[in-house]
């Protein structure tokens, strides 16, 4: 049985020209711990979903911002007087902070974010302006 060498991103470092900030963006992205919250990446054509399991989050709780290409959802929990009624034998519905950052393209642009049943949907679409769109180059022919 072959055994797969690990994947690192050094690996690529030597077959791309000004990349360089690329790779860190990378090497920064991937030390965050990737467990907590949950989140999916759709894909239909040029439009991207982001699907991010946020039980319990309220849309005030709740913070979305774009910055230098960095899409950043963060969760700061307010810490509400709770239901004297009620005594938790169990809570295992995190209410803990977090933050979760994503590098996007320069081609991708924001089209909108909704809180739904738990699950916040970040819509997204990649936008490639025409002077980097493919084009045919014609050859001159000397006569």
């Amino acid at each position: 049985m072959t055994r797969l060498r690990p994947f690192t991103l050094d690996q690529f470092t030597p077959y791309g020209i000004g990349f360089d900030s690329f790779f860190e963006d990378a090497r920064r992205l991937t030390d965050q711990a990737l467990s907590y919250p949950p989140y999916n990446i759709a894909k239909n054509g040029d439009s991207y979903r982001l699907e991010m399991a946020v039980a319990g989050v309220t849309y005030d709780d709740l913070n979305i911002s774009l910055a230098e290409n960095v899409l950043t959802i963060s969760h700061e929990p307010v810490n509400e007087t709770e239901d004297t009624t009620w005594t938790y034998v169990h809570k295992g519905v995190a209410q803990r902070k977090f933050s979760r950052s994503l590098k996007l393209n320069n081609e991708i642009e924001i089209k909108g974010a909704r809180l739904e049943n738990g699950m916040l949907y970040i819509d997204m679409e990649r936008v490639i302006p025409e002077e980097k769109k493919p084009r045919v180059i014609q050859i001159e022919q000397q006569s």
